[in-house]
């Protein structure tokens, strides 16, 4: 054990919450915080390497932050939730996967590469939540680093957080247990989903499974949350037409009404040679979004470069409601959730209420 994983096991852990792990004989445990559900042994960690076992007792992170900023809801990116609002946006560290083209490796793959930057400030819920508060912050965000792994501590901040009517969201890779779901869902109401790609042979690249994420995407709707899904477009990886319309038709099969964010991808991490998305592969995913059904499509990561693919219209009279570019907000003509002209009712968190 090196010292930095020394100092987060000793100083910045403490027991999980008993909802999120079961204990078995010869004091192994079953955690519950994300998809794998890693059965581990005593002195042993899960797959994300910062949930271990000590003594039959499973130990998550706790009391420290690895990033911390106040951002643009669009930026999430959340389209459909108080647009031009801001989002406190808190970190840990560490992930359940290991993406080659992770755009945050350097907070999530901590543990797990030496190249990964370990920085980390020790801070309190209540501290996080006074900072909302004082910036006048209608959500709170865990993103940065996998939400799911940290779900204790995420639970004892959002508790404070809906107590002052601040709405609580994850930013994540939708690769969850049912049991961490339904535990979220009293405190937590936002949930958006990186479906990155359609195929299981590319999830073996990542590490997960993509029946996992789809019967979350799926748990999520049932549970109520309000959800959006992004998809980062990687040329070479993920972005064939027949792989785009499978991966939207099934969003579609969901429900129509659920945005979905086709994002460009620069390289970075372990695929740093690679080459940027195009702004005319987001449009081609776009086009593919529409014509199989999908009613909110936006183009993300290229703002100025992808025409109106980030303006919000309505599905039925297909006026222009919410114009963007990039985090920015420009107009936002909705009336009570309602598209002003037509009087459709739009689909999302439109305040605070």
């Amino acid at each position: 054990m090196d010292n930095a994983e020394k100092v987060l096991k000793e100083k910045y852990s403490r027991p999980a919450n008993q909802e999120l792990y079961e204990r078995f004989e010869k004091d192994k445990v079953r955690c519950y915080s994300c998809g794998h559900q890693c059965l581990i042994a005593p002195g042993k960690t899960g797959v994300c390497k910062l949930r271990f076992n000590k003594e039959g007792v499973l130990y998550a992170p706790h009391g420290y932050v690895a990033g911390l900023a106040i951002d643009p809801i669009e930026k999430k990116p959340f389209f459909h939730v108080i647009p031009g609002g801001t989002a406190l946006s808190f970190g840990m560290l560490g992930c359940n996967f290991h993406c080659p083209f992770c755009q945050n490796w350097l907070s999530s793959q901590t543990l797990r590469d030496p190249n990964s930057l370990i920085r980390f400030e020790p801070i309190s819920p209540t501290t996080l939540i006074e900072l909302a508060v004082k910036h006048h912050c209608p959500v709170i965000v865990s993103t940065y680093n996998e939400p799911l792994i940290t779900s204790d501590w995420a639970y004892e901040i959002f508790s404070l957080a809906k107590e002052k009517g601040i709405i609580c969201g994850y930013v994540s890779n939708g690769h969850a247990s049912e049991k961490v779901l339904k535990f979220l869902r009293p405190v937590m109401k936002l949930f958006k989903v990186d479906l990155k790609t359609f195929q299981q042979k590319n999830y073996d690249k990542l590490g997960g499974k993509l029946s996992l994420v789809c019967s979350t995407i799926e748990k999520l709707m049932e549970l109520d949350y309000w959800v959006e899904i992004v998809t980062l477009l990687v040329p070479g990886f993920n972005d064939s037409d027949e792989e785009l319309r499978d991966l939207t038709k099934f969003i579609v099969k969901i429900s129509p009404d659920i945005p979905w964010h086709v994002t460009g991808f620069y390289p970075n991490y372990k695929m740093n040679d690679g080459f940027p998305t195009h702004p005319s592969q987001l449009e081609k995913a776009y086009k593919i979004a529409k014509e199989v059904g999908l009613k909110f499509v936006y183009a993300g990561n290229r703002p100025g470069s992808v025409k109106t693919m980030e303006n919000t219209y309505c599905p039925h009279c297909h006026e222009l409601l919410i114009e963007r570019t990039g985090f920015t907000v420009w107009s936002n003509k909705l009336t009570d959730g309602k598209c002003p002209y037509c009087y459709t009712l739009i689909p999302g968190v439109w305040s605070t209420k």
